[in-house]
């Protein structure tokens, strides 16, 4: 499917305006929502591929700058030790308030859409896994879609380090899809079998999947990328968005 990809939109937060990157078919039509949040280095190449492909299978894919208070519209951090410090710090510096704020604000924005037919989700990679989950305790949100979330197992997102996403988890009404690398030294063994104990204690419905995999798997720059791997997961996430939002496959 033909998309549109470089459409953005600056949107009123309680901190201020935060722009969205906008992927979404090129035909007529109304289609299901996806806030996709990036890892902590904002909207780069490898996350508006990624962006595009989802837009490609018949969704409005909206991309947050995560990181609006701090940084000009429109930077992208690099992949280097300043990029990764600068995106470290800033991960740990914006309070939890101000990524729920955020989150609401996207959602809100999409299901207003006159292109998106209200039916949402959420997706993230790395620090954006985690904000897809805790964004998916907003009761609008059907399905949610995980890759190697970080800090949900140690309750370290924000300023003070110190979330309540996995206390919370008994608030998610939708379906969760949560996929993991086993060589992630940032989500041991441990921490995944915490998460995963804590949604089978709240009830959460959802799907498990674990690979032999490092972190950032699917970031298509680097020597940790898996091509194959990337295939298969954005097969298994196709899959999971048709049946929880209800899309012809």
């Amino acid at each position: 499917m033909i998309i549109h990809s470089d459409e953005t939109a600056d949107i009123p937060t309680p901190s201020g305006m935060m722009r969205m990157h906008v992927f979404r078919p090129a035909i007529a039509g109304r289609f299901p929502g996806i806030v996709l949040f990036s890892e902590i280095y904002q909207v780069t190449a490898p996350i508006r591929r990624l962006a595009a492909m989802m837009a490609g299978q018949g969704y409005v894919v909206a991309v947050p700058e995560v990181y609006h208070e701090y940084e000009p519209a429109g930077t992208v951090l690099a992949y280097d030790k300043p990029g990764t410090d600068r995106g470290n710090f800033l991960k740990f510096e914006k309070p939890v308030a101000g990524y729920d704020h955020d989150a609401r604000a996207a959602l809100d924005w999409l299901a207003a859409n006159p292109h998106c037919t209200e039916s949402l989700a959420t997706m993230g990679v790395c620090l954006g896994g985690h904000l897809a989950f805790r964004a998916a305790l907003d009761p609008r949100v059907r399905a949610a879609v995980c890759f190697y979330a970080t800090d949900i197992h140690s309750a370290t997102l924000g300023q003070g380090r110190c979330d309540d996403t996995l206390a919370r988890v008994g608030e998610m009404r939708g379906e969760a899809l949560m996929v993991w690398g086993r060589q992630d030294p940032h989500v041991p063994f441990e921490g995944r079998q915490m998460i995963r104990a804590a949604m089978e204690k709240a009830g959460t419905c959802y799907e498990w999947h674990e690979f032999n995999a490092q972190h950032a798997f699917l970031r298509d720059e680097g020597h940790r990328f898996d091509a194959a791997l990337f295939l298969q997961c954005m097969g298994m996430a196709r899959d999971f968005l048709a049946r929880t939002l209800h899309v012809s496959a």
